[in-house]
């Protein structure tokens, strides 16, 4: 539910026993999780590469027209004599690109409704090691944010997944928002959560992340029962991440107002994505997990949000 949560208190011994509980039960999970991501990723159709600029290679990238400063050999002379301006023949640099990914594994993650088949830490979880798949296939490097190195190794997807399994209870991941970490330039960042957190919270932790001509994409997953509230009747709500309770009459009534402050909360979470020149986009539990995978490889492929004015 959008509510601020609270700051988080000293882990007591139930806590800690928890923690380990729910690691354990990811990790017997993870492999069923690469299975599924492996099938998404094969059923997607990708092509991204690295980022696309002139420099040494063998690809045509483009003709320019002659600078004081370029070589004479660098001339395409077939495309001069047919043009009044001298033209430069360049070449397509095709540099592996650094792709970094952070998936939410926070308690609020969990959640999981009757309505949806996966829950919202599962569905990340696949989503992240789907495009870590076809990264690395495209050329790409990957990394977690936080946790590991970038590689572009083949055995790149199950090098996170054992990562993920084991840093279940890291703070990188269980925090609810992307930890700080510097990124290189023409690097690129996709953060898969709820984003349910405060948008201050949310602005402040992104901001740590972005950087000049760093290429960002939020993936913002939600139940379907969280879009719509739909609940009927006396419920009783329970905080996920502290176990705060609360009791509701006829939820019903609450509901139009609930979806008004959601979509005010998504707005505010767009206009953060716009402000700093990166991409956004909402995926419910219930539908295909190759839905946000075609849309985010689109945008890989299109640059991010800087170059798609």
């Amino acid at each position: 539910m959008v509510a601020d949560r609270l700051e988080r208190p000293a882990r007591n011994f139930a806590e800690v026993v928890e923690i380990e509980r729910s690691a354990h039960a990811l990790a017997e999970r993870l492999p069923e999780l690469m299975l599924e991501a492996a099938r998404i990723s094969h059923t997607v159709t990708h092509g991204v590469h690295g980022r696309r600029r002139a420099g040494p290679g063998e690809t045509f990238w483009q003709f320019r027209q002659y600078e004081p400063n370029d070589a004479a050999a660098q001339i395409d002379w077939r495309r001069t004599a047919s043009s009044n301006h001298v033209y430069i023949r360049e070449r397509e640099w095709e540099a592996a690109h650094t792709v970094w990914l952070w998936p939410d594994l926070s308690a609020s993650m969990q959640f999981q409704s009757t309505l949806s088949p996966s829950s919202k830490l599962d569905r990340a979880l696949v989503i992240s090691l789907a495009v870590a798949e076809l990264l690395v296939r495209g050329g790409e490097r990957v990394g977690l944010l936080g946790l590991t190195s970038p590689t572009a190794s083949r055995t790149a997807t199950r090098r996170l997944a054992e990562t993920i399994a084991t840093h279940a209870d890291s703070p990188a991941l269980t925090s609810g928002l992307p930890p700080a970490a510097r990124i290189a330039r023409f690097s690129g960042a996709i953060l898969i959560s709820d984003f349910l957190d405060p948008l201050d919270k949310i602005a402040e932790a992104l901001k740590k992340i972005a950087g000049e001509d760093i290429t960002g994409h939020l993936i913002q997953v939600l139940d379907p029962i969280e879009e719509s509230l739909g609940y009927e009747g006396r419920m009783e709500f329970i905080e996920p991440e502290h176990g705060q309770r609360w009791i509701g009459d006829r939820v019903e009534s609450l509901r139009e107002e609930y979806r008004e402050r959601l979509e005010a909360h998504r707005q505010g979470l767009r206009e953060i994505a716009h402000r700093l020149g990166w991409t956004m986009m909402v995926h419910h539990t219930d539908r295909p997990a190759t839905e946000p995978m075609l849309s985010l490889i689109a945008k890989l492929q299109n640059g991010g949000a800087r170059n798609q004015a």
